[in-house]
């Protein structure tokens, strides 16, 4: 047994976690609630209005401005962080035009959750 998460169970060398661990986040208005990493702007979590190419719009957004607790975004799309306490998210922005998008990670509803709480980070 996987002692670090208690929502996963190992049988035979394979890990199985609760079916809804892994549901994709609920949409909003038909937006689904994303990670976005650009070229040069750097990295947000939100809802995804609009998506035309390399351009896009999030609605309820928060730059992932430094993360701890998760390998990759990859992992932060999934799994959320376990270090939220070491994260520099600032406050969310209502709305923001991104371009040079080169990535889009559609994230579950545990991780959605998971980057909601974490404590707004300010200077």
């Amino acid at each position: 047994m996987n002692k670090t998460n208690l929502n996963e169970i190992e049988i035979n060398g394979v890990i199985y976690t609760p079916k809804d661990q892994n549901k994709i986040a609920d949409k909003i208005d038909g937006m689904p609630y994303v990670i976005v990493r650009t070229y040069s702007a750097g990295v947000f979590a939100g809802y995804l209005e609009k998506r035309e190419g390399q351009e896009g719009i999030l609605k309820q957004a928060r730059r992932i401005w430094y993360w701890d607790g998760a390998a990759s975004l990859s992992q932060l799309a999934m799994e959320g962080t376990s270090k939220p306490q070491n994260c520099k998210f600032p406050c969310a922005v209502d709305r923001i035009e991104l371009t040079n998008i080169i990535e889009v990670i559609y994230c579950t509803e545990k991780a959605q959750k998971n980057i909601a709480e974490v404590k707004i980070w300010k200077e």
